[in-house]
């Protein structure tokens, strides 16, 4: 029978959401373990955690142009999955080479098909090659299984219409968290056909949140949240994030879901938005 999604089912996890490279080293025995890496093709070839199966960023993107960050389709999730041998009980541990992005995301995809056990290796292959830990070359094919997702939980994502009623309105059940660089957010660098914010947006880059001394592992989540709190984001609405094309603010999602506060991901991000000409944007250095 294929896994299906079961709304509400809870079931516990061997590892926290964040972990360490030691704590993962200790339990890549697991049966029910599944490791992805979301790094380069080429990083991958070169050492990854054992077990790992590498899995490219395009499976997790819809890729279609204006919005190429979108969502995929239940049909594309679904067959991804299989192929890489989800089931029900599967415990996901995810990472990349850049700090994790392309992990945040992937822990957002997983939310949004209904697969809550799942951790983000903290620090990346970084970290784990830091602690020399050991790895692996040659590349690893997963067993397929009949993975089907019934359903996509929208709980964890806002859609376009939805963000611009709440930004026309001003509605306050919102806090904007512009993950880009600070030149995106004022305008001065430009990748849609306008460059701006949105309206109430916050800058806080995503790279801000990481420790390169320390192996591109998340900072002190204390020092993070003190720093979001400065700008207005402190979970007591519901966070919305965006970046150019939500790979960015994947890691905004992580954190997000490491303080306790509630995020949807505005996954149309700014590829979207400011490729519309009928939004509204902000240039500059104002938030408002």
């Amino acid at each position: 029978m294929p896994a299906k999604l079961m709304k509400g089912a809870i079931m516990t996890s061997p590892l926290p959401l964040i972990v360490e490279p030691a704590e993962l080293e200790a339990m890549l025995h697991q049966d029910n373990l599944l490791i992805l890496d979301l790094g380069k093709a080429d990083t991958y070839q070169q050492a990854h955690v054992p077990g790992a199966i590498s899995v490219s960023p395009a499976d997790i993107q819809l890729g279609i142009k204006p919005a190429p960050g979108k969502l995929p389709t239940k049909e594309q999730l679904s067959i991804l999955f299989s192929r890489l041998g989800l089931k029900a009980d599967t415990h996901v541990v995810v990472y990349d080479d850049d700090g994790g992005p392309w992990a945040g995301r992937m822990i957002w995809v997983l939310d949004s098909i209904g697969h809550k056990h799942y951790s983000f290796l903290n620090g990346g292959i970084h970290s784990w090659l830091a602690e020399q830990l050991p790895v692996e070359a040659q590349a690893n094919s997963p067993i397929a299984s009949d993975y089907e997702v019934s359903d996509i939980d929208t709980s964890v994502s806002i859609s376009k219409d939805d963000l611009l009623a709440a930004v026309t309105f001003k509605e306050s059940s919102y806090q904007i968290w512009d993950a880009r660089s600070y030149k995106e957010y004022t305008g001065e660098k430009a990748v849609s056909a306008r460059g701006g914010h949105l309206p109430s947006a916050q800058s806080y880059e995503f790279s801000r949140a990481l420790d390169a001394d320390r192996n591109m592992r998340l900072r002190d989540l204390g020092e993070i949240k003190a720093e979001l709190n400065e700008l207005g984001i402190n979970g007591e609405q519901t966070i919305v994030s965006h970046c150019q094309t939500h790979r960015r603010s994947g890691l905004s999602y992580v954190i997000c879901k490491a303080l306790g506060w509630h995020m949807q991901a505005y996954d149309g991000s700014w590829s979207e938005w400011g490729n519309d000409p009928s939004t509204p944007i902000v240039e500059g250095e104002s938030a408002n």
